[in-house]
């Protein structure tokens, strides 16, 4: 399966508008979290990217909840948070917002370590982990030098070992790649992002 995936949208016109064209390319679109900016704005995320020209698999950011984006009107997209489900051949499952807690405030929708791994356990198998925040210790490093990554994550990855982790939530790492086992994970970004994946 050709994969388009990206994270990180935060209302950007720009970056809707390649994911809209490079989607007549992709048999499925993933969304890693955060269309919108601080809650606010998801109705014209969903507008931007209403001419997705294949189906979506999205997880919520910690600037949206699950409810938020389930009730936005994306068209053709499945929102997983702590479930999975299978598009064509391929399992995925996912987990949106920040793990853990974040210092951003009242508005992040956010989950402890101890609450993600909860969610994660029911989990035994993918082809594909979907997860609003990084592991920890990969991809997860601010401009200040610190690793905010999950340890849940991590030990999700750990336990399953799925093709693909594909993250966002951590600005500074857009585009950054690495390895846990057999696993790559790719911090996103908004812009194009290709991937292939077979069975």
């Amino acid at each position: 399966m050709k994969i388009l995936a990206f994270s990180d949208l935060h209302l950007s016109a720009p970056h809707a508008s390649a994911l809209v064209a490079a989607s007549a390319e992709a048999d499925l679109v993933i969304g890693a979290g955060d269309f919108c900016n601080m809650r606010r704005g998801l109705d014209r995320a969903a507008a931007m990217l209403a001419d997705l020209q294949a189906p979506m698999v999205a997880v919520p950011g910690n600037g949206e909840s699950a409810e938020e984006l389930r009730a936005a009107g994306f068209a053709a997209t499945t929102v997983l948070h702590g479930e999975g489900t299978k598009s064509a051949v391929l399992r995925l499952f996912g987990l949106g917002y920040g793990v853990p807690q974040t210092p951003f405030g009242s508005w992040s929708c956010d989950l402890s370590e101890a609450e993600a791994d909860a969610m994660l356990a029911g989990c035994d198998t993918a082809d594909i982990l979907i997860t609003h925040s990084p592991p920890k210790g990969v991809a997860d490093v601010t401009s200040g030098g610190i690793s905010v990554g999950s340890t849940a994550i991590r030990a999700a990855a750990e336990r399953i070992q799925p093709q693909l982790l594909l993250c966002g939530h951590v600005h500074d790492c857009w585009g950054q790649r690495g390895r846990i086992g057999k696993t790559q994970v790719v911090n996103l970004g908004p812009g194009v992002m290709w991937f292939e994946v077979e069975r």
